[in-house]
């Protein structure tokens, strides 16, 4: 069985690596590392298939130490006292450098075992992962490791890729196939930055490619059945989701309902009703809140029919809630006065209950001046009366102040009459 396409090309030399030009163009940082031969620990953290595991190959390469590698997903700490043991061998005496793909699957004991030996530059450490290694990699090797981060290839990047791969298929089958100019965009544009994801579609092209006068022919038609399920990239457990129902709230937020909808629809596409109904929510009563507070209702009922009918329908009544999100006219007002109130709660201001708020209406002998005295305000005019409703001790405190809106204004007018009559 033959190797994948992708490793079969696998770039030899750093220049035919593929984007990562802010890590590995010329002066950038890493290649200045690279180049230089002194290879320190390494993170390298993005996105399958942006180039992580082809310059780990490459620096194994250019180093004279002995390749080891291990899968975080597979591996177990017995395959890593293997390795330990290698360093006391002839293939150990130069150093080994140990590729680690997937380090996020690795436990703190594994993580620890390792510790000694990138300490002292025996084993000189070059992880990827996909997730944030803040999050997922134990600050014991973050301390010793230096962590760069790679981006998705921009399709313009990947044209260069696409046609290479064409070119390496046609020599190997010994077949003429053609790639017109819009299929090779088409493959670069619908793959989400992703060269794995490119390559193999040119190799399902190639395939599937029809017949045409001098040998096979590739078109935009073909290339888009075979490559339209990648433009995107979401995984619900993954650094990716969050991104993306970040994006969601803050489009909302922001009142750009282009923005928004396009997040909604890479959610949707992903089968993630739950999470693009929540944040629809959360927005709704955060981010419009009183400036429009009719809207929360509106919200609640299309996300319900959005439940009840299931996707794909479910997108319709999101999209008009959504929409409806976005135009709306802004108000945190009550988020922010529920937020210092909250912080002085946590932080201990607080206070008995007033004696005219509270639920009892008796008193105790020793009370020199018994009675509740609570003033029940439609008893007023306005419905109105003054009276103190905080505790003693706080008793002054604004937690609410009204926005700036057409809405929390007219509520300010009234009340300001009321108050001052």
């Amino acid at each position: 069985m033959s190797s994948p396409l992708a490793d079969r090309i696998r770039p030899r030399e750093l220049s035919d690596i593929v984007g990562q030009k802010h890590l590995i163009g010329e002066g950038k940082p890493l290649r200045k590392i690279i180049e230089s031969g002194e290879i320190p620990n390494l993170i390298f953290y993005g996105p399958s298939g942006v180039g992580k595991t082809t310059l780990a190959t490459y620096i194994a390469k250019r180093t004279n130490k002995t390749l080891k590698k291990l899968n975080g997903t597979t591996a177990s700490t017995a395959d890593i006292r293997g390795i330990v043991e290698e360093l006391n061998t002839f293939s150990g005496m130069g150093g080994i450098l140990l590729y680690l793909d997937e380090i996020q699957y690795f436990n703190k004991k594994q993580q620890q075992t390792l510790l000694e030996f990138i300490e002292d530059g025996r084993i000189t450490l070059v992880a990827s992962t996909t997730e944030n290694p803040y999050f997922y990699v134990y600050n014991a090797i973050l301390s010793r490791s230096t962590v760069f981060e790679f981006k998705p290839i921009e399709p313009e990047e990947l044209i260069p890729a696409v046609k290479r791969a064409a070119k390496v298929l046609e020599e190997e089958k010994g077949e003429n196939c053609t790639f017109t100019e819009d299929a090779i965009k088409q493959i670069a544009h619908s793959c989400g930055g992703d060269v794995r994801k490119a390559l193999n579609a040119v190799e399902l092209c190639y395939i599937s490619a029809k017949e045409g006068g001098s040998g096979k022919v590739v078109d935009a038609e073909l290339a888009s059945e075979l490559s339209q399920k990648s433009s995107f990239r979401y995984d619900k457990e993954g650094d990716e989701h969050y991104d993306i129902i970040s994006a969601y709230q803050k489009s909302m937020r922001g009142s750009d309902p282009n923005a928004a909808l396009h997040y909604l629809a890479r959610l949707l596409e992903a089968g993630d009703l739950p999470s693009a109904c929540r944040r629809l929510m959360v927005c709704a009563c955060e981010d419009v809140g009183l400036a429009y507070p009719q809207i929360i209702p509106i919200v609640k009922s299309c996300v319900d029919i959005a439940q009840a009918v299931g996707l794909p329908e479910a997108k319709i009544p999101l999209a008009d809630a959504v929409v409806m999100v976005s135009t709306a006219p802004k108000s945190n007002s009550a988020y922010l006065g529920i937020f210092k109130a909250t912080k002085d709660i946590k932080e201990g201001k607080s206070g008995p209950v007033p004696r005219t708020l509270q639920n009892k209406h008796y008193d105790g002998a020793d009370n020199k001046n018994p009675g509740q005295f609570y003033k029940y305000p439609h008893d007023f005019p306005d419905h109105y009366v003054p009276q103190q409703y905080l505790p003693d001790n706080i008793k002054d405190a604004v937690y609410y102040e009204f926005g700036d809106n057409k809405n929390e204004q007219s509520f300010k007018a009234y009340w300001e009459k009321v108050k001052n009559s």
